[in-house]
């Protein structure tokens, strides 16, 4: 009897088809072969990872262009300092 197995997928994830030159791609082989599936997770880590050095960028530009005046920044020191502990004393046994 053959019995087929049907799992729901969360996310569906686009193929992505690279050509690499053979030293790179001899790089990525020493630091995650196929063979040990680690591969495409390494692969769409570093795309993250760039994607978000982009976003940083744009950012860090964008202030440049137009800072923030001292008028614009509101802080308030409070809400950012750790509250102090609640002394107890010591406890008896």
């Amino acid at each position: 009897m053959c019995r087929v197995v049907w799992f729901p997928i969360k996310n569906y994830m686009k193929q992505l088809l690279v050509e690499v030159d053979e030293e790179t791609f001899k790089k990525l082989e020493q630091i995650a072969p196929a063979r040990s599936r680690r591969r495409s997770a390494f692969i769409r880590a570093a795309i993250r990872r760039a994607i978000g050095e982009e976003q940083e960028r744009v950012t860090t530009e964008a202030y440049r262009r137009i800072p923030d005046s001292a008028d614009d920044a509101w802080f308030d020191p409070r809400v950012w300092e750790p509250k102090p502990l609640a002394y107890r004393g010591r406890r008896g046994r």
